[in-house]
């Protein structure tokens, strides 16, 4: 058999925050695709059918369940943005040292939280 090295896995990386926003990027971006694009077309076709269908789709929308779809797909929306942005800084080559990546891994997941809170504080003081 060959002297190859072992590739590395989980057994050997240290779980840190920066795997974690890593990991949650994928799963908003993914969240976002597959559930904000069917709801966003539904709502859509809702307003173009007539205030029948928007009512219907109003009922779904501010039902419990509703509720929870609309706020997770917010925090997958914020989420996702502040990923993203932490990402654009790391592509221009700045950020790479381990306590500044954790620093910031960390803020945009809080930063992703407290957008969505504020987003959410603001439509129901409406």
């Amino acid at each position: 058999m060959a002297n190859r090295p072992l590739s590395p896995h989980l057994g050997i990386w240290k779980w840190g925050p920066h795997m974690l926003v890593s990991i949650l990027h994928r799963i908003s971006g993914d969240g976002l695709a597959l559930v904000g694009l069917p709801v966003l077309v539904w709502w859509i076709a809702a307003m173009a059918s007539g205030p029948a269908a928007y009512d219907s789709f109003l009922s779904h929308a501010m039902s419990p369940y509703g509720m929870v779809v609309l706020i997770g797909l917010t925090w997958a929306f914020f989420n996702h943005l502040c990923s993203g942005l932490r990402h654009f800084v790391l592509d221009m080559g700045a950020g790479y040292e381990l306590d500044t990546n954790k620093r910031w891994s960390i803020i945009s997941m809080i930063g992703a939280l407290v957008l969505t809170a504020a987003f959410w504080a603001a439509i129901f003081a409406f």
